[in-house]
């Protein structure tokens, strides 16, 4: 599934989906290496699926037998992971883009009530980005609030970011939705899966549950 600004991967026959079965299997995803190797794989594929849709120059590449003319990314562009579940499946994306800068981000859900909650961004450690094509990684893309508010803490902070490629491995209609009405900046999302729906406390379902939490074990909550 392909819109001006979005695209679907799973709806193709293709490697990835080997990945996604496994990711999202409750018998195969408590195995942490495994889910997180996973992870990854997903990011190459997302990653050259990526590479598709960006800007290409012609230049020459000397052999030992002459010049042979190869198109090659106009300009490197930043990758940021949001903190801390994106970590494995950024390292993916890093080996499609291993030239790139990366910048890194800290979002996390402050539970307000049973059933609400705002974006906390707590950390952040990046190189400029005016005049660049952020690529922003996260697994799950569930109401789309931390896509949202870290876009724009990133545009506030740098007004001149020229387009944010958005990754991610599953996301929600209404995540997708929300995204596409908030987010003004010239983007473009790359999403391996899309599912239905989300819970009463904002998950994606059927999804895969806490990404998080199956690649690197539960957090506590200290609030």
């Amino acid at each position: 599934m392909k819109s001006d600004n979005y695209q679907i991967l799973n709806i193709h026959n293709s490697a990835l989906n080997e990945c996604l079965a496994e990711i999202r299997d409750k018998a195969i995803q408590t195995n942490r290496p495994r889910f997180r190797e996973n992870l990854r794989q997903s990011g190459i594929y997302c990653g050259y699926e990526l590479s598709k849709c960006m800007a290409y120059e012609s230049q020459q590449v000397q052999t030992v037998l002459g010049n042979a003319e190869v198109n090659l990314l106009n300009e490197q562009p930043v990758l940021i992971p949001i903190l801390r579940a994106a970590l494995p499946f950024y390292e993916g994306l890093q080996s499609v883009f291993p030239h790139a800068e990366s910048g890194f981000i800290g979002a996390m859900r402050k539970t307000t009530s049973a059933t609400t909650f705002d974006i906390a961004l707590d950390y952040h450690a990046l190189p400029n980005l005016n005049e660049r094509e952020v690529i922003l990684i996260d697994p799950m893309l569930a109401t789309g609030k931390s896509i949202v508010k870290t876009a724009q803490v990133l545009i506030k902070m740098y007004p001149a970011i020229k387009r944010f490629y958005i990754v991610v491995l599953i996301s929600s209609k209404e995540g997708l939705q929300y995204v596409k009405s908030n987010l003004t900046h010239e983007h473009q999302i790359l999403s391996a899966a899309l599912d239905g729906e989300l819970n009463a406390k904002s998950y994606i379902v059927p999804g895969l549950g806490d990404a998080g939490d199956l690649a690197f074990g539960e957090k506590q909550d200290l609030t």
